[in-house]
């Protein structure tokens, strides 16, 4: 599909000077980032949410990623699904597991399966059906429960510009991919 309203990333030349202090920082890490700096501002107040939620949720880094995972796949973002497959395999994750969180509830792990129906309950119904929050805190406490709202919320902002302005994969990331491609079935 092609973008809405192609934006490049920004390069490292033309970064904006009113975001000058975020340059070399996670905001020059990314395309998506990059591509946000279109956005001073919106960048800019972007960081702390961004800090939170990716590295600091009550989740945890493991089960933020099939948070953010199952988010892409209902966005059907490929750059977050590339993006996080390198994440998530940073994290321990294999292949047989990424893949399954992109299938049915069903053939999911237990605890992969509450996130992922938490995700598609927040995609479908936008709330968590009783059930699924009382599940959620039980198992992540209601930290947890509402840093999974605010994952979904989080990614499908990213997913939205990713797709209007047709950020490319980072080079890196797409670098470790063709080394070592996706495969459902890695044991």
């Amino acid at each position: 599909m092609t973008a809405a309203y192609p934006l490049p990333p920004i390069s490292d030349a033309d970064w904006p000077e009113e975001i000058a202090e975020m340059s070399g920082g996670f905001a020059t890490g990314l395309n998506v980032y990059r591509t946000m700096a279109h956005d001073p501002a919106l960048l800019r107040a972007w960081a702390d949410l961004r800090q939170h939620v990716v590295l600091d949720s009550a989740l945890g880094l493991e089960l933020v990623e099939v948070v953010i995972l199952r988010t892409g796949v209902r966005l059907n973002s490929r750059y977050e699904w590339q993006q996080h497959i390198s994440r998530a395999r940073t994290v321990g994750f294999d292949d047989a597991r990424i893949g399954s969180i992109r299938g049915t509830i069903d053939e999911m792990a237990p605890a992969d399966a509450l996130l992922a129906r938490a995700v598609d309950e927040l995609f479908d119904e936008k709330q968590l059906s009783p059930m699924t929050a009382k599940a959620l805190v039980a198992a992540h406490g209601k930290e947890g429960m509402f840093d999974l709202m605010a994952t979904v919320g989080f990614y499908s902002t990213l997913g939205f510009i990713l797709k209007t302005c047709g950020t490319p994969l980072d080079d890196d990331i797409a670098g470790e991919l063709a080394a070592r491609p996706f495969l459902e079935t890695d044991n």
